[in-house]
């Protein structure tokens, strides 16, 4: 009966609406703006159980009810044990049905006859205000009591200041007993027999692994390198590359057709995909068009010496054939004007090597163990001269007909370097020699040794020249290519001592170090039209006219996404060849 009894009040006290008054105070016009200073607050309230300074001992009464009231809100350590959760919460709101609570108690209760009290010691009432705010610091104090942070602060304070154990002593070692010396021979001594000491041997240097080792000198044979090829189908390959070589001289015979005509026929060749492949393993130095018109034979050499021969009328991967003559960047190459089965190759190795398809061999035409070469060009119509440009700025003429791998003559032109060596077309004793700066017309009759002085200097340039070109017909012009962003043309038809500029057309030629340099080349239909890469988007090749005027790009989004920096033109066709850095081919055709 009892519980039941409890539970029915419990339910009925629970049950009972809870209503909070929050009334404004009316305090008197001259009470309004009176309220004791934070200080005397602080005072009344910190919990000090003495009498206050300003109220006379005797009139202060400890059994006063108002005053014990106001010790137990003021000191929390009096109230934080006593009060349970239920009478805190019964503290923070009152019934309206409650009637039981004094106005001294209830703080949140607000009538007319409680919203002011006067103490005994005569000071100023406690505003609304006040009072909630030392009910919320109680309060506070109460919580923070629950967390028993200083019981938790006492505890560790007392495991921070208990001793630390020292841990467990290392236990030393015992001493072992001495290990017998173990014999070692008079050799492993480095002693001789009387026990004199010997000699300390000198360390031997490091052997040097040569990055591009040098291939033994005399012939090569013809094998490639790609192994998957049979012999059958290399044995093939070889009999079509000397079919397509029988050509007749007056087939040769160059034409020039007018400018309109020539623009048509630009726009006509385009790129195609299965006119794009790759030739060679690495970045491509040069690039040879076969001149023959049955079938396109195309010839590249790349930075490890490598030689790919594509034929474009096979499928991309059974027309290639990869040949190694050489162990160095492939910078030159031409298949032979009068003999188109041979094909001569040069390298930075020191090598210059013909191509014999008909014998199938690389045989050597010139060697040298000191200098590096650079290119070379034919001095006579046939082939048998050659002369041929060095990096360290001198040339050599080379005599094909002559028994041995040497030169006839080597000679001093004044110049740090000679990057590209060109023959005039017409007038075959004068070749043109670009160097770092300097661009000559030299005459090959009065070579000698050394002091030699050009015919004719080309003036301009400001940087280093990557390639200069005598006009293909008539030779009346040389194009030069630059590194100041600078393409030029000159008047070459009467060779004077210094040759003016006849044209500059503004090109950027800077590749940056992991394309190979622009080189702008002649057309051979064409007279006044010359072909170079470019580094504009999308990726094209330009041809320009001698007048600086650009005629034509080639470009194609879908299958042209890298820069073609080495180009050639087929003598005859409407071809047009471009290689990049990664060892691709691209033939844009009619």
């Amino acid at each position: 009966m009892s519980n039941a009894s409890e539970k029915a009040e419990r339910g009925a006290v629970f049950g009972k609406q809870v209503k909070v008054l929050l009334t404004p105070l009316s305090v008197e016009a001259g009470k309004r703006n009176k309220r004791p200073p934070p200080k005397r607050l602080v005072e009344k309230f910190s919990g000090n159980e003495g009498p206050s300074e300003r109220e006379p001992k005797g009139k202060k009464s400890r059994d006063d009810p108002t005053s014990q009231q106001i010790r137990d809100v003021s000191s929390p350590r009096g109230v934080i044990p006593s009060m349970t959760p239920l009478q805190r919460k019964g503290s923070m709101v009152s019934p309206t049905n409650t009637p039981d609570h004094d106005s001294e108690n209830n703080w949140d209760t607000d009538s007319e006859g409680s919203n002011s009290h006067v103490y005994p010691d005569g000071s100023s009432q406690l505003s609304a205000y006040e009072r909630k705010r030392l009910k919320n610091i109680t309060e506070n104090a109460n919580f923070f009591a629950s967390l028993k942070l200083l019981e938790s602060a006492a505890r560790l304070r007392k495991m921070a200041t208990r001793g630390q154990s020292h841990g467990i002593k290392r236990v030393k070692p015992k001493k072992t007993e001495a290990e017998t010396v173990r014999r070692r021979s008079m050799r492993l001594q480095r002693v001789d027999p009387s026990g004199v000491p010997l000699p300390e041997i000198p360390a031997q240097p490091e052997p040097v692994i040569d990055e591009h080792p040098q291939l033994p000198p005399g012939p090569l044979p013809m094998v490639p390198a790609n192994q998957s090829k049979s012999s059958e189908l290399t044995d093939a390959f070889l009999d079509t590359w000397t079919k397509i070589s029988q050509i007749k001289p007056n087939d040769t015979e160059k034409q020039i057709c007018n400018l309109e005509r020539y623009k048509a026929s630009l726009s006509h060749m385009i790129l195609s995909e299965d006119a794009v492949t790759k030739v060679v393993k690495n970045r491509i130095y040069s690039v040879a068009i076969h001149p023959s018109e049955n079938r396109t034979l195309v010839a590249a050499g790349d930075k490890s010496g490598q030689i790919g021969l594509w034929d474009l009328n096979c499928k991309s991967e059974d027309g290639v054939y990869v040949f190694v003559p050489h162990s160095q960047p492939v910078s030159c190459m031409y298949f032979s004007p009068f003999t188109p089965v041979h094909l001569l190759s040069l390298s930075h190795d020191g090598t210059v090597r013909c191509g014999d398809v008909t014998r199938a061999v690389f045989e050597e035409v010139y060697r040298s163990e000191e200098n590096s070469f650079s290119s070379f060009d034919f001095l006579a119509d046939n082939a048998s001269t050659l002369v041929v440009g060095q990096w360290d700025g001198d040339v050599a003429i080379v005599d094909r007909r002559t028994p041995g791998t040497t030169s006839e003559l080597t000679a001093n032109i004044n110049s740090k370097t000679t990057r590209t060596v060109h023959v005039h077309p017409v007038n075959r004793q004068y070749f043109i020699a670009a160097g770092a700066v300097n661009v000559c017309i030299f005459d090959t009759r009065y070579l000698k040794p050394n002091g030699n002085k050009p015919i004719s200097f080309l003036s301009g340039h400001t940087k280093s020249v990557a390639s200069a070109y005598f006009s293909p017909i008539t030779g009346n012009r040389v194009v030069t290519t630059c590194a100041d962003d600078t393409l030029r043309v000159y008047d070459t038809s009467s060779l004077s001592s210094t040759i003016p500029v006849l044209t500059a057309v503004r090109h950027n030629n800077n590749t940056g170090r992991w394309l190979t340099r622009f080189r702008a080349i002649w057309d051979p239909k064409q007279e006044d039209c010359f072909v170079v890469g470019s580094m504009a988007r999308p990726r094209q090749i330009e041809i320009f006219q001698d007048t600086g005027e650009r005629l034509h790009s080639f470009y194609n989004i879908d299958y042209l996404g890298s820069v073609c920096s080495i180009n050639a033109v087929h003598p005859s066709k409407n071809i047009l060849v471009g290689g990049n850095s990664s060892g691709r081919l691209h033939v844009f055709k009619d």
